[in-house]
């Protein structure tokens, strides 16, 4: 990446807040924009960035524009919608796409984007708001190898990259690997229900099964940290996960791969949604699969959380 480069970074949310840190930690310059002017203005003020005053002035201002926003229908918008950022970047600057997007629709965006002579990159990150702030986050790379080589140095502030191979596949990556995550939970869950409406102590059957082959993400970090203390904070929304397994079946389903278990976890986390809300943490998919177990018969052994 030319040193002359200034970087557009939209969405300072959970997870862009802290990356974009980062990258003002490396020395980069920032222009930074939200939905959310006040979440703006903070972050300008903490990290001494500039503000944009607009997205197409972000646009006149960046060579390498990142998005970190909630869904891909959201960063076309940001992109291409009325006087959206593209509108008014040179050619040859490059878009980052970090969000969780539509394979589908970062393949349809890149085509969109090279009309106007501009490269997209697709680089989805797993690993939560520990791992960007501490710059070890996994980030999924597709797309074309030279606009890759020239934004690789930026990406690696914030994590290790992978690279997945031809545009969408990095965001197919993410809502594959993300399907993994959540299928580990509820699995997690519902085993840990069913012992202890049997009779066992679920801190207890964590510890033998982080000692034993049912480990899992879910048993590893998101029950001890999460769901036993009763915190539900990983700072991934249950609405995000939901999208992102829907995300999963669409490329599943593209492909014709077999889907039984996507669609059955997939439903699981739209119920979750509907009852709890989106933004409920997605940890709390545990109190919706809590809410499914009838009540006790009288007399019966066992407790149940």
């Amino acid at each position: 990446m030319a040193s002359k480069d200034r970087i557009g970074f939209v969405g300072l949310g959970n997870m862009g807040a802290p990356m974009a840190r980062r990258l003002a930690a490396a020395g980069y310059a920032l222009t930074v924009a939200d939905a959310l002017p006040e979440v703006e203005q903070r972050f300008a003020a903490e990290v001494n960035c500039e503000r944009a005053a607009s997205l197409a002035a972000l646009g006149e201002r960046c060579q390498v524009v990142i998005t970190m926003l909630p869904n891909g229908a959201i960063v076309r918008e940001v992109l291409l919608g009325t006087n959206g950022i593209a509108h008014r970047l040179a050619a040859g600057s490059v878009v980052v796409d970090m969000s969780s997007s539509s394979p589908i629709g970062t393949r349809e965006l890149f085509a969109d984007l090279a009309k106007l002579g501009i490269p997209l990159v697709d680089a989805p990150v797993s690993g939560g708001v520990k791992k960007a702030a501490d710059g070890t986050l996994a980030i999924m790379v597709g797309g074309d190898p030279e606009p890759i080589a020239r934004v690789r140095p930026v990406l690696e502030v914030m994590g290790k990259v992978f690279l997945t191979g031809a545009s969408g596949t990095g965001h197919a990556m993410k809502a594959l690997n993300n399907f993994l995550s959540a299928a580990n939970l509820a699995v997690a869950a519902e085993a840990v229900i069913a012992g202890e409406r049997f009779g066992l102590n679920p801190a207890t059957m964590i510890d033998i099964l982080n000692a034993s082959t049912g480990r899992n993400t879910g048993t590893d970090s998101k029950f001890p940290n999460n769901v036993l203390p009763r915190t539900f904070n990983s700072g991934f929304a249950l609405g995000l996960m939901a999208k992102d397994l829907r995300l999963a079946l669409e490329v599943a389903r593209s492909s014709g791969a077999p889907a039984s278990l996507l669609e059955m976890c997939s439903q699981i986390w739209s119920n979750a949604e509907q009852q709890l809300g989106a933004k409920a943490d997605n940890t709390e998919v545990v109190k919706y699969l809590e809410s499914l177990v009838p009540p006790r018969p009288a007399g019966s052994g066992g407790r149940h959380a």
